[in-house]
């Protein structure tokens, strides 16, 4: 019994000491920020559309068992099934922190459900994170740069929100920056809400712009891991969840659709550029 005792008290340290590690690990300028989580399925239609959706019910699941609170701003549905894209405002602690581990592109190797001869297909979905800014960042948004479109909502909400023009898109020209917001009954709300990922869209647009001279001064590559390849969840004709970033692999893919990401993310903080 006392041998027992001591490996409960072992493996509660160990796992004291792995929290009190990461926590060290987030200690960027925006790692305690919330976040915005985008979703936008890659070439390959409806196979494409589903993974996206997947990936959603998978970062849903992610929010639930780490007591994030998260609200979709903009759900955008595919013509036969899944997603076109869809925006998630994540709110916790360290919320930025731990899911700028998931910007890139997922990859996903299985038998096509939408296949009537069974084959297997591979389909790409790009997820894109930022922090949200506070209102007191210094960015100043020219009228003339915007272009504001309004629209009837198409995503998830009650008759008020469908049957409404409430929706906004708002274009930023000189970037071509784009953001949508559909939540809301109000257009007035969504627009303020679009503008305000507007708003930290630019911002992070301009912090990169300005790591990327930095490290062209001091002759580093910048490694942004948007539009690149940082995971691969195959389910047929084995079944293999691995991160090529830092090599971490489970085979308990059902685990890992079901929102258990957690220990990919630490292995990514733990690993130095």
């Amino acid at each position: 019994m006392l041998e027992e005792e001591l490996q409960d008290s072992l493996k509660e340290c160990q796992q004291n000491i792995e929290n009190i590690e990461i926590n060290i690990l987030l200690n960027q300028e925006f790692d305690n920020l919330n976040c915005y989580l985008e979703i936008h399925p890659g070439a390959g239609g409806t196979e494409s559309c589903d993974w996206a959706d997947m990936l959603l019910r998978m970062y849903e699941r992610f929010c639930e068992k780490n007591n994030f609170k998260y609200e979709i701003i903009d759900y955008q549905k595919g013509d036969e099934a899944g997603i076109k894209s869809v925006t998630l405002l994540i709110k916790g602690f360290y919320a930025y922190g731990y899911l700028k581990c998931e910007k890139g592109v997922h990859r996903l190797v299985r038998i096509s459900p939408f296949d009537s001869n069974a084959r297997r297909h591979t389909s790409f979905a790009s997820v894109s994170v930022i922090p949200e800014f506070d209102n007191n960042v210094d960015l100043q948004i020219n009228e003339k740069d915007i272009k504001i479109d309004v629209y009837r909502s198409s995503g998830k909400g009650g008759q008020g929100v469908n049957t409404t023009d409430s929706a906004v898109r708002i274009t930023h020209l000189p970037t071509k920056t784009v953001v949508t917001c559909q939540n809301e009954r109000s257009q007035l709300k969504n627009k303020e809400t679009a503008m305000k990922v507007l708003k930290s869209k630019l911002y992070q647009l301009e912090l990169e712009k300005k790591e990327a001279e930095i490290n062209k001064i001091v002759g580093k590559n910048s490694n942004i891991d948007f539009g690149s390849q940082i995971r691969s969840y195959v389910l047929e004709p084995y079944q293999l969840v691995k991160d090529t970033r830092t090599n971490y692999e489970t085979s308990q893919t059902q685990k890992v659709l079901d929102g258990d990401i957690l220990e990919f993310i630490k292995a990514k903080l733990k690993k130095k550029d």
